[in-house]
């Protein structure tokens, strides 16, 4: 059973850290504002504000940031300010053995999920696909936030992750199983693939989803995750949406999942609503999900956090 940290609640310090690209200092600071307002303390990394180029620091600096957020036993939870690119770097800085003896709640997705899996993988710490700090504004829906601190700040032992009314999830293949639930965002797993930071899909549910790329590309994506494994050795797969992918050769993202996806004969499901979609659900990496495609439910079936 993978560790579970400790409870958010209001009042608690939230660690706010910029761990692959930069983020405008207005929004940082706007989102602060909102957090605070919410009723949390917030303490800023030395190098959050910093704006290199395509990532906004060292490898080094972004990992001493995370790292001095682990170490602070004043810090509850350590939310990054945005995912964009390069998260990656940081890996080969971090030490896990300290991170797994100081369990913070970890929040966040796009190229965030590189480090998510990780902390899961090399620390055994149960961590969350859900919201970065650009996420706290008024424009985000109250699913969003719900599913959130559904995930983060309540001890239920049972917790059926569904979507938002109006959007169903659909299941192609049947099959009912139960284990580890990993994954994210698919074009940043493609970026570790040869490395020692990949992602481990073996005994477990892998839930893949992305943005902004063509079918095209997704076809790339996704033939290099089978030929790697990945697909063959998981118990289950969930697929996400696949926001703003432009469709090529007259190929739909549905088409490539059809294609690619449905002859493993895994149980599959589709059309969840997170990450990157405009409705975001929770998925607790790391905890014991049930996966039933006779019923099209997905459920986490324990706690995610302590008290």
């Amino acid at each position: 059973m993978a560790i579970q940290p400790s409870i958010l609640r209001s009042g608690d310090t939230i660690g706010i850290v910029t761990l692959g690209s930069p983020l405008d200092a207005s929004i940082i600071d706007s989102r602060i504002r909102t957090l605070e307002n919410m009723g949390f303390k917030v303490i800023v990394g030395k190098y959050a504000y910093l704006y290199g180029g395509i990532v906004a620091a060292s490898a080094q600096q972004r990992a001493e940031d995370f790292m001095t957020m682990i170490a602070n036993p004043s810090v509850r939870m350590i939310l990054p300010t945005r995912g964009g690119t390069g998260v990656k770097d940081i890996l080969p800085y971090l030490d896990y053995r300290i991170i797994n003896s100081n369990p913070k709640i970890i929040s966040g997705y796009s190229d965030i999920t590189i480090l998510l899996n990780i902390l899961y993988q090399f620390a055994n710490l149960i961590t969350f696909q859900s919201l970065l700090l650009i996420d706290f504004n008024t424009s985000t829906p109250t699913y969003n936030f719900n599913q959130f601190f559904a995930a983060t700040s309540t001890l239920v032992s049972r917790r059926a992750i569904q979507n938002p009314p109006g959007m169903q999830l659909k299941s192609l293949v049947p099959g009912h199983v139960q284990g580890p639930i990993v994954g994210g965002n698919l074009t940043s797993f493609v970026g570790t693939l040869g490395t020692p930071y990949e992602i481990n899909t073996s005994g477990k549910i892998i839930l893949v989803e992305d943005t902004h790329e063509p079918t095209n590309m997704m076809y790339r994506y996704l033939t290099q995750l089978i030929m790697a494994g990945k697909f063959h050795d998981c118990l289950g797969i969930i697929i996400g949406q696949c926001t703003n992918c432009a469709t090529s050769y007259k190929t739909s993202f549905e088409d490539l999942i059809n294609e690619l996806l449905y002859p493993l004969g895994k149980p599959l499901m589709t059309n969840l609503s997170t990450a990157h979609g405009y409705y975001k659900a929770a998925i607790p990496i790391g905890a014991v999900v049930d996966l039933n495609t006779y019923n099209s439910t997905l459920t986490v079936i324990e706690p995610t956090v302590k008290q």
